[in-house]
Protein backbone atom coordinates (compact mmCIF):
# COMPACT_ATOMS: atom_id res chain seq x y z
CA UNK A 1 0.00 0.00 0.00
CA UNK A 2 0.83 3.44 -0.59
CA UNK A 3 1.90 5.78 2.02
CA UNK A 4 0.54 9.56 1.67
CA UNK A 5 2.58 12.25 2.70
CA UNK A 6 1.14 15.95 3.59
CA UNK A 7 1.42 18.73 5.30
CA UNK A 8 -1.20 21.35 6.21
CA UNK A 9 -4.16 22.92 4.60
CA UNK A 10 -3.19 26.42 3.08
CA UNK A 11 0.38 24.59 1.66
CA UNK A 12 3.46 27.13 1.89
CA UNK A 13 6.68 26.30 1.03
CA UNK A 14 7.43 23.72 3.30
CA UNK A 15 4.61 22.16 3.46
CA UNK A 16 4.38 21.89 -0.46
CA UNK A 17 7.95 20.40 -0.49
CA UNK A 18 8.41 18.34 2.69
CA UNK A 19 5.83 15.69 1.78
CA UNK A 20 7.92 15.76 -1.85
CA UNK A 21 11.30 14.89 0.08
CA UNK A 22 9.75 12.88 2.49
CA UNK A 23 7.66 10.59 -0.32
CA UNK A 24 11.24 9.89 -2.08
CA UNK A 25 12.80 9.07 1.04
CA UNK A 26 10.17 6.76 2.39
CA UNK A 27 10.12 4.97 -1.47
CA UNK A 28 14.11 5.24 -1.78
CA UNK A 29 14.32 2.72 1.42
CA UNK A 30 11.69 0.42 0.45
CA UNK A 31 8.05 2.08 1.64
CA UNK A 32 6.13 3.39 -1.68
CA UNK A 33 4.89 6.39 -0.58
CA UNK A 34 3.44 9.29 -2.13
CA UNK A 35 3.52 12.86 -2.04
CA UNK A 36 -0.28 14.96 -1.65
CA UNK A 37 -1.28 18.94 -0.81
CA UNK A 38 -4.58 19.60 0.63
CA UNK A 39 -5.19 22.78 -1.09
CA UNK A 40 -3.38 24.95 -4.03
CA UNK A 41 0.32 26.14 -2.77
CA UNK A 42 1.06 29.62 -2.08
CA UNK A 43 3.08 31.55 -4.99
CA UNK A 44 6.17 31.28 -3.76
CA UNK A 45 5.99 27.16 -3.00
CA UNK A 46 4.60 27.23 -6.76
CA UNK A 47 8.01 28.75 -8.09
CA UNK A 48 10.06 26.71 -6.04
CA UNK A 49 7.86 23.49 -7.68
CA UNK A 50 8.88 25.24 -11.51
CA UNK A 51 12.24 26.34 -10.12
CA UNK A 52 13.36 22.87 -9.65
CA UNK A 53 11.47 21.13 -12.21
CA UNK A 54 9.09 18.72 -9.58
CA UNK A 55 5.56 17.87 -10.05
CA UNK A 56 2.82 19.72 -8.55
CA UNK A 57 1.94 17.14 -5.94
CA UNK A 58 -2.26 15.77 -6.62
CA UNK A 59 -4.96 17.62 -3.90
CA UNK A 60 -7.22 15.87 -1.64
CA UNK A 61 -9.60 16.81 0.63
CA UNK A 62 -9.77 14.09 2.65
CA UNK A 63 -8.26 10.63 3.54
CA UNK A 64 -9.97 7.28 4.42
CA UNK A 65 -9.93 4.73 7.13
CA UNK A 66 -8.16 2.90 4.08
CA UNK A 67 -4.97 5.31 4.09
CA UNK A 68 -1.65 4.83 5.33
CA UNK A 69 -0.32 8.71 6.12
CA UNK A 70 2.66 10.37 7.58
CA UNK A 71 2.00 14.53 8.55
CA UNK A 72 4.92 16.60 8.21
CA UNK A 73 4.81 20.34 9.21
CA UNK A 74 1.96 20.13 11.83
CA UNK A 75 -0.12 18.09 14.44
CA UNK A 76 -2.68 20.48 14.57
CA UNK A 77 -5.83 18.79 13.76
CA UNK A 78 -7.15 21.83 12.76
CA UNK A 79 -4.79 21.92 9.87
CA UNK A 80 -5.74 18.52 8.41
CA UNK A 81 -8.57 16.47 6.54
CA UNK A 82 -11.40 15.83 8.75
CA UNK A 83 -10.93 12.36 8.92
CA UNK A 84 -7.68 12.36 9.67
CA UNK A 85 -7.56 10.11 13.12
CA UNK A 86 -9.85 7.34 10.65
CA UNK A 87 -6.69 7.12 8.76
CA UNK A 88 -3.52 4.98 9.47
CA UNK A 89 -1.00 7.65 10.47
CA UNK A 90 2.14 6.22 10.29
CA UNK A 91 4.27 8.87 11.50
CA UNK A 92 4.29 12.89 12.14
CA UNK A 93 7.65 15.21 12.20
CA UNK A 94 7.55 18.48 12.93
CA UNK A 95 9.01 21.73 14.22
CA UNK A 96 5.47 23.03 15.77
CA UNK A 97 4.39 23.27 19.20
CA UNK A 98 2.40 19.72 20.68
CA UNK A 99 -1.42 20.79 19.95
CA UNK A 100 -3.15 17.64 20.62
CA UNK A 101 -6.20 15.90 19.61
CA UNK A 102 -4.79 13.80 16.65
CA UNK A 103 -5.72 10.02 17.48
CA UNK A 104 -3.44 6.58 16.11
CA UNK A 105 -4.18 3.20 15.79
CA UNK A 106 -0.60 2.13 17.37
CA UNK A 107 2.03 3.31 18.28
CA UNK A 108 3.72 5.79 15.73
CA UNK A 109 7.07 7.31 15.27
CA UNK A 110 6.78 11.08 15.87
CA UNK A 111 9.78 13.42 15.77
CA UNK A 112 9.20 17.27 16.78
CA UNK A 113 12.16 19.41 17.14
CA UNK A 114 12.97 22.79 17.95
CA UNK A 115 14.49 24.02 14.62
CA UNK A 116 13.07 26.73 12.53
CA UNK A 117 11.95 24.26 9.31
CA UNK A 118 10.62 20.99 9.18
CA UNK A 119 12.96 20.14 5.86
CA UNK A 120 16.25 20.73 8.11
CA UNK A 121 14.68 17.42 10.45
CA UNK A 122 14.16 15.95 7.05
CA UNK A 123 17.90 16.17 6.29
CA UNK A 124 18.74 14.90 9.76
CA UNK A 125 16.28 12.31 9.54
CA UNK A 126 17.79 10.76 6.20
CA UNK A 127 21.17 10.71 7.16
CA UNK A 128 24.04 8.94 4.55
CA UNK A 129 20.19 8.65 2.14
CA UNK A 130 20.67 12.58 1.25
CA UNK A 131 23.95 11.26 -1.13
CA UNK A 132 21.25 9.57 -3.39
CA UNK A 133 18.79 12.46 -3.17
CA UNK A 134 18.54 14.26 -6.83
CA UNK A 135 19.14 17.90 -7.42
CA UNK A 136 15.80 18.73 -7.46
CA UNK A 137 15.19 16.84 -3.65
CA UNK A 138 18.03 18.78 -2.19
CA UNK A 139 17.06 21.88 -3.88
CA UNK A 140 13.71 21.65 -2.50
CA UNK A 141 14.77 21.34 0.62
CA UNK A 142 17.23 24.58 0.45
CA UNK A 143 14.23 26.65 -0.47
CA UNK A 144 11.83 25.00 2.41
CA UNK A 145 14.48 26.20 5.07
CA UNK A 146 15.47 29.81 3.21
CA UNK A 147 11.46 30.34 3.26
CA UNK A 148 10.60 29.37 6.69
CA UNK A 149 13.75 31.23 8.23
CA UNK A 150 13.27 34.38 5.41
CA UNK A 151 17.10 33.82 4.83
CA UNK A 152 18.08 33.68 8.48
CA UNK A 153 16.23 36.84 9.13
CA UNK A 154 13.56 35.13 11.38
CA UNK A 155 14.03 34.27 15.09
CA UNK A 156 13.16 31.11 14.90
CA UNK A 157 16.37 30.65 12.66
CA UNK A 158 18.99 28.34 14.35
CA UNK A 159 22.21 27.51 13.72
CA UNK A 160 21.63 24.30 12.67
CA UNK A 161 18.93 25.12 9.99
CA UNK A 162 21.65 28.03 8.33
CA UNK A 163 24.60 25.61 8.74
CA UNK A 164 22.05 22.95 6.84
CA UNK A 165 21.10 25.07 4.20
CA UNK A 166 24.81 26.95 3.35
CA UNK A 167 25.76 22.93 2.99
CA UNK A 168 22.90 22.09 1.13
CA UNK A 169 23.64 25.40 -1.59
CA UNK A 170 27.38 24.57 -1.93
CA UNK A 171 26.57 21.66 -2.96
CA UNK A 172 24.07 22.40 -5.23
CA UNK A 173 26.53 25.36 -6.79
CA UNK A 174 23.82 27.97 -5.72
CA UNK A 175 23.98 30.84 -4.31
CA UNK A 176 21.57 31.81 -1.15
CA UNK A 177 20.76 35.13 -1.57
CA UNK A 178 19.78 35.07 -5.48
CA UNK A 179 17.35 32.01 -4.66
CA UNK A 180 16.27 33.79 -1.80
CA UNK A 181 15.40 36.61 -3.72
CA UNK A 182 13.46 35.21 -6.79
CA UNK A 183 11.21 33.13 -3.97
CA UNK A 184 10.30 36.25 -1.67
CA UNK A 185 9.69 38.04 -5.13
CA UNK A 186 7.47 35.36 -5.84
CA UNK A 187 6.08 35.28 -2.79
CA UNK A 188 5.21 39.04 -2.71
CA UNK A 189 2.99 38.56 -6.28
CA UNK A 190 -0.14 38.63 -4.87
CA UNK A 191 -2.23 40.26 -7.33
CA UNK A 192 -3.63 37.34 -8.76
CA UNK A 193 -5.56 36.70 -5.42
CA UNK A 194 -8.75 37.94 -3.75
CA UNK A 195 -8.81 39.57 -0.43
CA UNK A 196 -10.49 35.96 1.17
CA UNK A 197 -7.82 34.24 -0.31
CA UNK A 198 -5.10 36.12 0.92
CA UNK A 199 -6.67 36.51 4.62
CA UNK A 200 -6.59 32.46 4.40
CA UNK A 201 -3.35 32.30 2.78
CA UNK A 202 -1.19 31.62 5.17
CA UNK A 203 -3.14 30.96 8.62
CA UNK A 204 -3.47 29.94 11.89
CA UNK A 205 -6.70 28.98 14.22
CA UNK A 206 -5.90 30.21 17.71
CA UNK A 207 -7.70 30.88 20.79
CA UNK A 208 -7.58 33.86 22.98
CA UNK A 209 -9.20 34.20 26.46
CA UNK A 210 -12.67 32.81 24.67
CA UNK A 211 -12.21 34.48 21.37
CA UNK A 212 -11.59 32.14 18.12
CA UNK A 213 -8.80 33.93 16.33
CA UNK A 214 -7.82 33.47 12.44
CA UNK A 215 -4.18 34.71 12.47
CA UNK A 216 -2.74 35.25 9.28
CA UNK A 217 0.84 36.26 8.17
CA UNK A 218 1.45 37.59 4.29
CA UNK A 219 5.27 37.64 4.27
CA UNK A 220 6.12 39.80 1.26
CA UNK A 221 9.57 42.43 0.19
CA UNK A 222 6.89 44.50 -1.54
CA UNK A 223 4.27 45.88 1.74
CA UNK A 224 3.06 48.96 -0.68
CA UNK A 225 0.99 46.21 -2.55
CA UNK A 226 -0.81 45.09 0.66
CA UNK A 227 -1.00 47.87 2.16
CA UNK A 228 -2.89 49.55 -0.63
CA UNK A 229 -5.64 46.88 -0.38
CA UNK A 230 -6.05 47.50 3.71
CA UNK A 231 -9.46 48.78 3.47
CA UNK A 232 -10.42 45.93 1.00
CA UNK A 233 -8.92 43.50 3.40
CA UNK A 234 -10.33 44.96 6.69
CA UNK A 235 -13.63 44.79 4.90
CA UNK A 236 -13.24 41.21 4.00
CA UNK A 237 -12.12 40.03 7.12
CA UNK A 238 -16.07 40.08 8.03
CA UNK A 239 -17.17 37.42 5.98
CA UNK A 240 -14.07 34.97 6.28
CA UNK A 241 -14.32 35.32 10.34
CA UNK A 242 -18.38 34.49 9.69
CA UNK A 243 -17.73 32.03 7.30
CA UNK A 244 -15.09 30.35 9.01
CA UNK A 245 -16.67 30.47 12.90
CA UNK A 246 -14.39 32.66 13.72
CA UNK A 247 -14.21 36.01 16.30
CA UNK A 248 -11.77 37.90 14.06
CA UNK A 249 -8.94 37.54 11.96
CA UNK A 250 -5.36 39.37 12.63
CA UNK A 251 -3.49 40.11 9.69
CA UNK A 252 0.33 40.40 10.01
CA UNK A 253 2.17 42.17 7.44
CA UNK A 254 5.54 41.55 7.52
CA UNK A 255 7.81 43.23 5.70
CA UNK A 256 10.84 40.81 5.00
CA UNK A 257 13.55 43.79 4.11
CA UNK A 258 12.55 46.01 6.89
CA UNK A 259 12.08 43.09 9.12
CA UNK A 260 9.13 44.27 10.88
CA UNK A 261 5.23 43.72 10.69
CA UNK A 262 2.38 46.06 10.27
CA UNK A 263 -1.15 44.76 11.83
CA UNK A 264 -4.63 45.77 10.36
CA UNK A 265 -7.13 47.23 13.07
CA UNK A 266 -10.30 47.41 11.85
CA UNK A 267 -11.70 47.63 15.49
CA UNK A 268 -11.39 47.81 18.96
CA UNK A 269 -10.93 43.89 19.70
CA UNK A 270 -8.19 44.31 17.78
CA UNK A 271 -6.93 47.52 19.45
CA UNK A 272 -7.46 45.81 22.65
CA UNK A 273 -5.34 42.57 21.41
CA UNK A 274 -2.51 44.70 19.89
CA UNK A 275 -1.83 47.03 22.60
CA UNK A 276 -2.16 43.78 25.26
CA UNK A 277 0.07 41.75 23.78
CA UNK A 278 2.68 44.01 21.96
CA UNK A 279 2.73 46.83 24.39
CA UNK A 280 1.92 49.00 21.67
CA UNK A 281 -0.54 52.33 21.48
CA UNK A 282 -2.49 51.92 18.81
CA UNK A 283 -3.83 55.20 17.44
CA UNK A 284 -5.19 54.67 13.98
CA UNK A 285 -6.06 51.67 11.60
CA UNK A 286 -2.44 50.21 11.43
CA UNK A 287 0.39 49.76 14.04
CA UNK A 288 4.23 48.55 13.56
CA UNK A 289 5.62 45.86 15.27
CA UNK A 290 9.28 46.08 15.31
CA UNK A 291 11.37 43.11 14.92
CA UNK A 292 8.05 41.02 14.72
CA UNK A 293 8.64 38.10 12.24
CA UNK A 294 7.78 35.06 13.26
CA UNK A 295 4.01 34.21 14.09
CA UNK A 296 5.34 30.67 15.54
CA UNK A 297 7.83 32.31 18.21
CA UNK A 298 6.50 35.83 18.20
CA UNK A 299 2.69 36.56 17.87
CA UNK A 300 0.84 33.43 18.73
CA UNK A 301 2.70 33.33 22.20
CA UNK A 302 2.28 37.07 22.84
CA UNK A 303 -1.42 36.96 22.17
CA UNK A 304 -3.35 37.84 25.04
CA UNK A 305 -6.34 40.20 25.45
Amino acid sequence: MTTLVFGHKSPDTDSTASPIIWAWYLTETGTPAKPVLLGEPNTEAAFVLRHWGLDKPEIIADVTADDRVVIVDTNNPAELPASINEAKIQGIIDHHMLVGGLKTRAPIDITIRPLACTATILHDLMGDALTRAPKAIKGAMLSCILSDTLQFRSPTTTPHDQAVAEKLAADLGVSIPDLAAQMFEAKSDVSAFSDAELLRMDSKEYTVAGKELRVSVLETTAPKVLMDRKDSLMRSMVDVAQEDGADQVLLFIIDILKEEATLLVPNDLVKQLAEASFGCTVTGDTVVLPGIMSRKKQIIPALKL
